[in-house]
């Protein structure tokens, strides 16, 4: 099928796939110089289809085998200063091992792409899904987009991978492990001639092995300098929100798939709407639809980008509710949770806003848990205390 930018032609493949494998088929049509790898469950099945295809010839890549995390992300820093293409993958105390080195690779501007199949922390140790690795490293310079979905995870490993280039930040694809990590969906993958297009050649403005332009990373800043490189770092995330809207356009074209800060879903004339992130929002969607059939007036808005998060654009689009619902799959122990501070950050102080902790742990959430958060927004009043769905 012929679309109006002739550059392209949408040529979509149907797969049956997992998150994880469908993240690593998206890293193939990359086809990155460099991949440092650690494994961690449920991550682990991303670097291993990625490294067979490596072994395969499948890929040119070059994969790093570290002894931990930390060591992992300290060798994405070099490959990527040095000029190459860099991805990697992680989870759970894999991201927080790293978290020293996220600040680095923020602040030396490099374009990293990293696939997190987001996972509790420990203690206790737990292996299932929620928000509170990618929530506990939310402010160390990295976008970060949520998927909610097989296919989404595909595509926004394709998205971050170019939004980190363009504007010289590193960029999270994230995913919850397990409910889409390991769970097979069908979704389409584009053709390898137009992600390659799509992607483009990796070409850095500034590395350290361009002799004819020597350059230092990582150089020591005092006071005289140091707060200018931070701002720097906050112009070029807020530059961020603009390209990753003229990338998903971009990408629009090329698979039929619309990409936004966030989703809409049934929220135009909503009168009490539900926000999350992640893989929640196909069980919230069928909610919603179950009670517009009964003429309730519901809707549900999806995060998509949460770093930078798209303040003015959530606030525009709540407007006309009258009751909200903030379901995070994370804690800030001490205070309230990290998506319903952003959200009541955002929004009007005349609307009534409710938060609600869920999941965590990777415990089901089901259609009755979020139909009692619409009925809760019927018949409760406004109230700043934190509400627990699943809680025994």
């Amino acid at each position: 099928m012929k679309i109006q930018d002739t550059k392209y032609q949408i040529r979509n493949t149907k797969k049956a796939l997992t998150g994880g494998v469908a993240m690593a088929e998206a890293m193939r049509q990359i086809n990155p110089d460099v991949m440092e790898v650690y494994p961690i469950t449920p991550q682990t099945p991303i670097i291993e289809t990625f490294s067979q295809f490596q072994s395969d010839g499948k890929v040119e890549t070059e994969i790093i085998q570290a002894e931990s995390e930390h060591s992992a992300l300290s060798a994405c820093v070099g490959a990527q200063a040095s000029g190459a293409r860099t991805i990697t993958a992680t989870s759970s105390q894999g991201l927080a091992l790293m978290n020293e080195i996220l600040y680095i690779a923020s602040g030396m501007r490099l374009s990293i792409l990293m696939a997190v199949s987001a996972r509790a922390l420990a203690a206790p140790i737990n292996i299932h899904s929620d928000h509170s690795d990618v929530m506990g490293v939310r402010d160390t310079g990295w976008i970060q987009i949520f998927s909610e979905n097989v296919q989404e995870a595909y595509d926004n490993t394709l998205i971050g991978m170019k939004l980190a280039e363009k504007v010289s930040l590193p960029t999270m694809a994230i995913m919850d492990g397990f409910n889409t990590s390991h769970s097979v969906e069908n979704m389409e993958m584009l053709s390898d001639e137009i992600v390659k297009k799509f992607i483009g050649e990796f070409k850095p403005e500034k590395y350290l092995l361009d002799v004819k332009n020597p350059i230092t990373f990582g150089a020591f800043a005092l006071q005289n300098s140091y707060f200018e490189f931070k701002v720097e770092q906050e112009k070029a995330m807020q530059e961020a929100k603009d390209e990753y809207l003229k990338i998903a356009k971009e990408f629009e074209k090329i698979s039929g798939r619309k990409k936004d800060f966030f989703e809409e879903y049934e929220t135009q004339d909503a009168e009490k709407v539900i926000i999350l992130m992640g893989s929640t929002a196909g069980t919230a969607k069928e909610v919603v639809d179950k009670l517009r059939e009964r003429g309730e007036k519901v809707g549900l808005l999806k995060i998509n980008l949460f770093r930078p998060f798209p303040k003015e654009e959530i606030a525009k689009t709540l407007k006309k509710a009258k009751k909200i619902a903030v379901l995070d799959r994370a804690q800030s122990i001490g205070t309230m949770p990290p998506l319903y501070m952003e959200i009541k950050n955002a929004i009007s102080g005349k609307q009534k806003i409710s938060s609600y902790i869920y999941g965590l742990g990777g415990r089901d959430i089901f259609q009755k848990d979020l139909e009692k958060v619409f009925i809760d927004l019927k018949n409760e009043k406004n109230s700043e205390e934190i509400k627990y769905i699943g809680l025994k």
